[in-house]
């Protein structure tokens, strides 16, 4: 059974819901998402797992709030969240600006931890300084890349394969989107750049296991970070899919919910 609720922290109010039964999982949405964005991967789980999805300060059905400081306090209200629900431990699963949440609260609070999945994303680490040939070349061709995209109207968090190749789930993830007033998410985004700052070595501090999950045809995040990243993780793991972009959760649902799975 589905519950729904509200958490009224300041001046923002969460909307949540929670489903399943057992060791919970905590699904955190990216900058063109919203808790709906994880619809292929809470039936799936919750026959095992207690799934709780909410959408970030600003993001609707969440109440409207400033974008410029709202990234600051999204680990907070994760925290706020959890300690209502009663959770004292989980395991954190952050797409791309979730990974800001999810990052920030393991780093605050590993004992409630159980792992994390970082799902194209380095959240508040700078992945500039992670020094690879690979990753100067992708940073070089990246603004060409992201422009052709835009001059086509595809939105580089879909990207051009599932334009083509699943226009459909495409179009759903546009309408998803849309939910969240763009202005509100372009500050939300500058953010968000400005927080990423910190030194990746900081990955040696988190005893869980954490998995870092990328799509080689990513524009928005360096597919070949993840596994750099997750080598210096004590317990690192990296997956990067072939034939997917930045929302590998959405575009090859499949395939994201079997590694999961396996991961948990």
């Amino acid at each position: 059974m589905k519950r729904t609720g509200r958490l009224r922290r300041g001046d923002a109010d969460i909307y949540y819901e929670v489903t399943g039964a057992g060791p919970a999982l905590v699904f955190a949405h990216g900058l063109g998402g919203n808790h709906i964005s994880w619809w292929q991967q809470m039936p799936h789980f919750a026959e095992r797992h207690t799934c709780i999805v909410f959408s970030h300060r600003g993001f609707p059905p969440s109440g409207r709030v400033p974008g410029v400081r709202a990234p600051d306090v999204y680990a907070d209200d994760l925290a706020a969240l959890l300690d209502a629900l009663e959770v004292s431990e989980a395991t954190l699963i952050g797409q791309s600006m979730g990974g800001w949440t999810c990052l920030e609260y393991a780093f605050a609070r590993p004992e409630r931890v159980r792992a994390l999945v970082m799902a194209s994303t380095s959240g508040t680490l700078d992945f500039n300084l992670l020094g690879d040939a690979g990753m100067r070349d992708w940073l070089r061709r990246a603004p060409a890349a992201l422009a052709e995209l835009a001059a086509r109207g595809i939105h580089p968090a879909s990207g051009e394969r599932m334009a083509r190749e699943q226009p459909a789930l495409s179009h759903l993830y546009g309408q998803i989107l849309e939910l969240a007033e763009g202005g509100f998410r372009e500050q939300v985004r500058q953010r968000l750049g400005e927080l990423r700052t910190r030194s990746p070595a900081l990955l040696e501090r988190l005893a869980m296991p954490v998995l870092f999950i990328t799509g080689d045809e990513d524009w928005v995040f360096p597919p070949m970070a993840g596994p750099l990243l997750a080598a210096l993780a004590p317990q690192g793991q990296a997956l990067r899919v072939p034939a997917a972009g930045h929302s590998v959760y959405f575009e090859r649902a499949a395939l994201f919910n079997e590694a999961l799975g396996r991961f948990l």
